[in-house]
C-alpha cells in the first residue's frame, strides 16, 4: 500500500492567533511556526508571490493539523463562517479525547458554540463545537 499514514490537515485561516489559541486549548501541542514564500513554494501550491505563516500543532499520537495565514496572495472565503456541517468540502476534524464533559465546559468558556452533544449506543460520547472562524471539530470519548 502506498500510502502509509495522514501526516496533517491544512486549515486556511484568517485570524491565526485566535486559531491556534483555540487548538492548543484542545491539547494539541505546537511544533513549530515560520513564514513561508518565493517562487518554489508558489510552484508547489499554484499560486503567484506566496507569503504565508504556517503554524503545526500536533496531537500525543503525532497527527498534525497546519494553520495557515497568508499574507498574499489574498485569501478568499467560499461559504459563510457558520455554514453547516453538510456544506460541501472538509468540514471538520474529530479528535478522541478523555474527559469530554471537562473538555466542552473548558472549550464553552472560551467561547467554542457547542453544535450539539449525543451518547452512539454504548461505545461513545460524542460532541460537536464550532471554533473561531467557523472550524467545526468533533470530539469523540470512548465509554466503558
Amino acid at each position: 500500500m502506498p500510502v502509509r499514514r495522514m501526516d496533517n490537515v491544512l486549515i486556511v485561516v484568517d485570524d491565526l492567533e485566535a486559531v491556534k489559541a483555540f487548538f492548543l486549548e484542545l491539547g494539541l501541542v505546537l511544533e513549530g511556526e515560520t513564514t513561508v514564500g518565493g517562487p518554489e513554494v508558489g510552484a508547489l501550491i499554484g499560486l503567484e508571490d506566496v507569503r504565508s505563516t504556517i503554524a503545526m500543532l500536533r496531537t500525543p499520537d503525532g497527527q498534525g493539523i497546519e494553520l495557515d495565514k497568508f499574507h498574499t496572495p489574498d485569501p478568499f472565503r467560499l461559504g459563510p463562517v457558520d455554514a453547516p456541517v453538510n456544506a460541501m468540502g472538509y468540514r471538520r476534524v474529530m479528535f478522541d479525547v478523555d474527559g469530554i464533559d471537562e473538555l466542552v465546559a473548558r472549550m464553552r468558556t472560551r467561547g467554542a458554540e457547542i453544535i450539539g452533544e449525543m451518547t452512539y449506543g454504548e461505545s461513545y460520547r460524542l460532541a460537536y463545537i464550532r471554533g473561531p472562524e467557523g472550524i467545526i471539530v468533533g470530539l469523540a470519548e470512548r465509554l466503558g
